[in-house]
């Protein structure tokens, strides 16, 4: 009885992890279209977007109450219950990149009733890089990889310097030219959110490392400051 309740369990939990794979994929999309109706533009896709991002809360409450009934019904090991901690604070961070989503969307429309400022090319750039480091971790997380991990949590400063870029160009062009303020800030923000998603997916590497190792700096080098938290403003536009 106990090893056809465990073999169940583990069915379960197998489940859950896809499931999350799969809201990870509809996270990845609305990054990748988001950026798409930013660059051309595009209004119809932009409220697409923002439409389904309630799809996307949905899933990931539907979610969270499985990993919870898992706990309540299973009584799992700690090894499992790490896991599931883990998934937790996954569908938590995926659900918050899709905000970030919804976020460049609304970015999109309001820099449609302005002509182009100028050519998006390190916004693309930047969200190519953090939509794989999400797929990669996500991966990492079902094959329990900790170089993976350490690897794409390493390409975090890829997306930082892109932003410190972006920056610099969109300053650049507000103090040459006042009336190129709101349409760079509004850029600007859509650089940060970007930036914010890569953040993000660097503490999934940080907690799928938890899990593998129980260190909770396993990724962190002794001599490195942890800078976590310290950007955690975020821009939306209603």
């Amino acid at each position: 009885m106990a090893t056809r309740a465990r073999a169940e369990f583990e069915r379960d939990l197998q489940t859950l992890r896809q499931e999350v794979l799969n809201l990870g994929s509809m996270v990845e999309k609305a990054v990748e279209r988001a950026v798409e109706a930013l660059k051309r533009y595009d209004v119809s896709l932009a409220q697409s977007i923002i439409e389904r991002d309630r799809e996307i809360d949905e899933r990931s409450y539907a979610l969270e109450e499985r990993a919870l009934l898992l706990i309540a019904t299973q009584q799992p090991m700690a090894t499992d219950l790490r896991i599931i901690a883990a998934t937790l604070f996954i569908i938590s961070e995926l659900e918050r990149i899709g905000d970030y989503a919804e976020g460049l969307a609304k970015i999109a429309i309001r820099l449609s009733a302005w002509p182009p400022l100028k050519p998006l090319i390190d916004i693309p750039r930047m969200a190519e890089i953090s939509v794989d480091m999400l797929r990669q971790v996500l991966d990492a997380f079902i094959e329990m990889d900790l170089e993976r991990c350490r690897a794409i949590w390493c390409r975090d400063d890829e997306v930082d310097a892109l932003y410190d870029q972006v920056y610099r160009e969109l300053l650049t062009y507000m103090m040459s030219d006042p009336r190129t303020i709101e349409r760079a800030t509004l850029l600007l923000w859509a650089a940060h959110n970007l930036e914010r998603i890569a953040d993000r997916v660097t503490n999934i590497c940080e907690r799928v490392a938890f899990v593998i190792t129980g260190d909770p700096r396993a990724l962190v080098s002794p001599a490195e400051p942890d800078y976590a938290g310290e950007r955690e403003a975020e821009f939306d536009v209603e």
